[in-house]
């Protein structure tokens, strides 16, 4: 069996994807042959969270510690060299096929309570292809008898072209970057890109600039879409990422913390529906009624 478990292939048009059974990961995206994402091969497992959904929490949270509705909880510390608990309890689960079609499909899994997060959900992701790329939907259900803290993301790596990253142009839609701490990777504070080297509101040359920050302030399209482009200018095509309007947030990461073969590879842009520490600010959490569900829509296409 592949490391990454049953493998669910889509395709539709000029566009293919691969699914894997390991934590419902967006293994591969390709359009007319040619690779989107760079993802992991099926003898493989998911490396840096490599098309990963990162719930019910994405990023990190400080010490795993967190405190709802007066009471602390305490999760396992999966980023101990910083002592963080980082990108959620499901990236290794399980999950299993609900529907499929040739171009289609949606896969459960039911994350029970534990020990750090003691609420049940059922959580739902379907991967759609059409003419126009890739369409990603996340959602849960607390099925648990009280309100649970709840946000959402995932982990694609983009690939603009073959030619190296620091040539690629970037266009991101995003007016404000929060400022993380060098040591644990925590937000301290944010900042107006205006003037600095992270300002791309208008597509530049990447460069050499280092990226693993989160943003938001996303300028959106009168649909509340906010839209990213990685463009290689030669032979001059990208790839977009686009998220709606319930991400107010974009995780840009150019993995140069990575050792080889993925350092400045690809780039990562991650959506996501609160930042890192959420679990302790408050800020972006979704507070899941009992019954209640939740949904946030995102999708990658070639350019």
């Amino acid at each position: 069996m592949s490391p990454s478990g049953s493998q669910h292939k889509i395709s539709h048009g000029g566009y293919a994807a691969v699914v894997t059974e390991s934590g419902a990961a967006l293994r591969a995206l390709t359009f007319k042959g040619r690779d989107l994402v760079d993802g992991f091969g099926e003898d493989e497992m998911s490396a840096g969270c490599r098309g990963q959904l990162l719930v019910p929490w994405p990023n990190r949270i400080r010490d795993g510690r967190y405190t709802w509705e007066g009471t602390e909880q305490q999760l396992p510390l999966t980023e101990p060299s910083r002592s963080n608990a980082s990108h959620g309890l499901v990236r290794w689960a399980a999950w299993t096929v609900s529907s499929q079609s040739s171009s289609a499909v949606s896969l459960t899994y039911r994350l029970m309570a534990q020990s750090g997060y003691p609420w049940t959900l059922d959580l739902t992701v379907s991967y759609a292809l059409a003419d126009d790329g890739l369409t990603v939907t996340q959602s849960a259900v607390n099925r648990s008898a009280t309100a649970a803290p709840y946000a959402q993301g995932a982990h694609p790596y983009l690939l603009a072209g073959a030619s190296p990253v620091d040539d690629w142009e970037l266009r991101l839609p995003a007016a404000t970057r929060s400022v993380s701490d060098p040591e644990r990777l925590l937000p301290v504070s944010r900042e107006d890109v205006t003037g600095t080297q992270f300002d791309f509101r208008e597509p530049d040359v990447l460069d050499q600039v280092v990226m693993d920050h989160a943003f938001t302030d996303l300028v959106r399209d009168e649909s509340g879409v906010a839209t990213v482009l990685l463009w290689d200018p030669w032979p001059g095509r990208g790839v977009e990422l686009w998220v709606d309007a319930a991400h107010p947030w974009l995780m840009v990461y150019t993995a140069d913390d990575r050792p080889a073969p993925f350092h400045r590879r690809s780039v990562a842009v991650e959506p996501m529906t609160a930042q890192a520490d959420a679990f302790r600010s408050g800020e972006d959490v979704v507070r899941l009624e009992p019954g209640a569900s939740f949904e946030a829509t995102w999708g990658i296409r070639a350019s």
